[in-house]
């Protein structure tokens, strides 16, 4: 219902039960073309769009705070979303890997995430283990090269389009959700959430810790090397539609874990729940606070992290265990 143009509740569910294959419910059209347009070609796919990245970005974050043992950690800090954005800035400015059509920016998103958290895990090795002080400052270096190389990128293109393109897709934004493009973030979030989910006694090993974890069975390099590229799949793919929104892996899973625990059981499923609702009424209020404008749905998870961010670094509520 929210948006520049008024549309009754009544009018909405109609709208979108009569799309209900074979329409079951005899629903007849009393409603004009450009309702039907705002509610079903705009309105309807950008809340599926916000539902599947909230969710994905909160078990994102959810597992790599497992990993790391510390609730801190999110795919926007350790640089994956700075690494999903230069792969696709990449394919919107350069056309690389043009020849895969409309799965490019989704790849080349990939690419990149992967690329920068290999990159990151790898600076904050020490004697085999991940410090959790280094894989910070090595994520806040990885993002800051990743994003000069995107800086580069946009000095070096002369079309206006793109640049204005890749300025407000790096703020984040689901203005550009229809309905041909969530197919592949929905499949990408239902194979890796349920990965997770059939292996969330093994997040639950890891925050016991590396011993701990190992002499309980778990195979420590090959569980991490699942879990980075699980990550860096789905961040990368949700990267690609809805550009670098920060925060929602971050204070998403731990709101989770202040309620329900630590268990992984229910931390997945109900971060992806929470996760979900927050974006949709984080995208709301992009679209109505400067009406008819749109604000970068990145500014509003920014205000909203921030000050969460500070306050758990104020009552050290970031680690599990012992003090890292």
């Amino acid at each position: 219902m929210v948006g520049s143009v008024s549309i009754t509740p009544s009018i909405v569910w109609r709208i979108i039960l009569s799309h209900i294959p074979f329409n079951p419910l005899g629903i007849t059209s009393d409603w004009s073309r450009s309702q039907e347009i705002i509610i079903w070609q705009i309105r309807t796919p950008r809340v599926v769009l916000a539902i599947i990245v909230g969710a994905g970005l909160a078990i994102s974050g959810a597992a790599i705070q497992a990993l790391v043992r510390n609730s801190i950690a999110d795919p926007y800090i350790l640089g994956v979303s700075s690494g999903a954005s230069v792969g696709a800035t990449s394919v919107i400015l350069l056309g690389t890997f043009s020849f895969l059509g409309m799965y490019a920016l989704s790849f080349a998103a990939f690419i990149g995430a992967t690329i920068a958290v290999l990159i990151v895990f790898f600076l904050a090795r020490v004697e085999g283990r991940i410090s959790v002080v280094r894989l910070l400052l090595a994520g806040i270096a990885v993002s800051l090269v990743l994003s000069a190389m995107t800086n580069f990128m946009l000095m070096m293109t002369k079309e206006e389009g793109g640049i204005k393109a890749v300025i407000y897709w790096m703020m984040g934004s689901l203005a550009g959700a229809k309905w041909v493009n969530i197919m592949i973030p929905f499949v990408v979030l239902t194979v890796v959430y349920t990965i997770l989910r059939l292996h969330a006694r093994h997040l639950n090993l890891l925050l016991l810790g590396e011993e701990s974890a190992v002499t309980l069975g778990v195979n420590l390099e090959k569980f991490r090397l699942l879990l980075i590229l699980l990550i860096s799949l789905l961040t990368g793919v949700l990267v690609a539609v809805s550009g670098a929104i920060g925060f929602i892996g971050l204070i998403i899973p731990h709101i989770v874990r202040m309620v329900v625990g630590s268990n992984y059981k229910f931390v997945l499923p109900v971060s992806a729940l929470i996760g979900a609702i927050f974006l949709i009424w984080a995208d709301a209020a992009a679209r109505i606070v400067i009406a008819p404008e749109e604000m970068p749905i990145g500014i509003i998870t920014a205000l909203c992290g921030c000050p969460f961010f500070i306050w758990m670094l104020r009552k050290q509520m970031y680690s599990f265990g012992e003090e890292n």
